[in-house]
């Protein structure tokens, strides 16, 4: 445009040239050709990621309007054949959707078999409820998942006896919010001295662990578990869920407790964890010795009877009628070659 402006001024190739600072042969071609001055944008070029695009657009529409993790695409892609690196997919997943400032967290670090936080997460309402008990290790960060279809009393009971099995020990604290299964009353014989459920109190004195309760309307007091579920929903049950729907298909209990124990092997307690630096299994193996001892079943009192009379028979669920092989297929965990991704 400069060059042209001063041409119109009545100045000379020579001179446009000095004062532009070009050579003369360039002043001569933006004068003769009108479009030798619009920028040509090369054609771009095929990179590694190209080919996968439109299946990235498809996983991150069906998992819409939940957030589809960079990991959890990475390791779909490089079961497809995808050779590029998690830089080049988390850049692209960056231009498609904006990036959310995380908040600070204030650590809160115990000793080895201190501590195990328990929280519920609710996956499903309705006729065909499903919830997910939590339970990690304050210093390992070793986790158990187990999914249920309530949050009863006599399953929270299940669920830590299997729990502890799957530790290889009972810690010497749980630390719980306000589950109505957990304590009725706060503070009821004073500061810090809540009325607890009286036959979990009963099962907590069995197997040898103190209940503790977290501050209340603060879920950074527990932030281990809280941020294992945030975890668990993104690397694992969204994933799951997405490709499942795609299929027609609902997950039920029995499918996501077989596909969440693989993903725990292979995927959650095998990784690098990003706090601790290390793999939660191989730090498990170190906690283990603090442990107490698992205890025999519980016999105890539970409020609900075995005479009850049974509940009616439920209409069966679409979905659920497919054989239990057919969710393995569809939900692939890499097999990673050591406990270290």
């Amino acid at each position: 445009m400069e060059i042209r402006v001063l041409a119109k001024h009545g100045k000379g190739v020579r001179e446009i040239a000095r004062e532009v600072g070009v050579s003369r042969n360039t002043v001569r071609r933006y004068l003769r050709d009108p479009e030798a001055a619009r920028y040509r944008s090369r054609p771009p070029r095929s990179g590694k990621l190209s080919a996968f695009e439109s299946y990235i657009a498809e996983r991150l529409a069906t998992a819409a309007p939940e957030r589809l993790e960079a990991t959890v695409l990475l390791r779909e892609l490089r079961e497809r054949g995808y050779a590029g690196g998690y830089s080049i997919l988390k850049e692209h997943l960056a231009r498609l959707r904006p990036v959310t400032a995380p908040e600070p967290v204030v650590r809160f670090e115990t000793a080895p078999g201190e501590q195990m936080q328990v929280d519920w997460a609710v996956i499903r309402r309705g006729a065909d409820r499903l919830s997910v008990f939590v339970a990690t290790l304050g210093w390992s960060r070793a986790a158990y998942v187990e999914f249920v279809g309530d949050e009863r009393l006599e399953t929270l009971l299940a669920c830590h006896e299997h729990a502890f099995l799957a530790f290889g020990g009972v810690p010497w604290e749980v630390l719980y919010d306000n589950m109505r299964t957990v304590v009725l009353e706060r503070n009821r014989y004073g500061r810090g001295r809540h009325r607890f459920q009286p036959g979990f109190l009963d099962f907590a004195g069995h197997c040898g662990f103190r209940p503790r309760l977290c501050q209340p309307y603060r879920a950074q007091s527990k932030g281990k578990v809280e941020r294992f579920i945030r975890y668990l929903r993104g690397s694992f049950w969204l994933p799951l869920a997405s490709r499942m729907a795609a299929e027609g298909l609902v997950v039920d209990q029995a499918a996501a407790n077989l596909a969440v124990g693989r993903w725990l092997r292979e995927v959650a307690n095998a990784r690098v964890h990003a706090t601790t630096g290390e793999v939660p299994a191989d730090r498990l193996e170190a906690e283990r010795p603090a442990l107490g001892p698992i205890p025999p079943p519980y016999g105890g009192q539970l409020p609900r009877r075995v005479a009850e009379a049974p509940p009616p028979a439920r209409p069966p669920v679409a979905g659920l009628q497919h054989p239990l092989a057919l969710y393995d297929a569809l939900f692939v965990a890499p097999g990673l070659p050591g406990a270290a991704p």
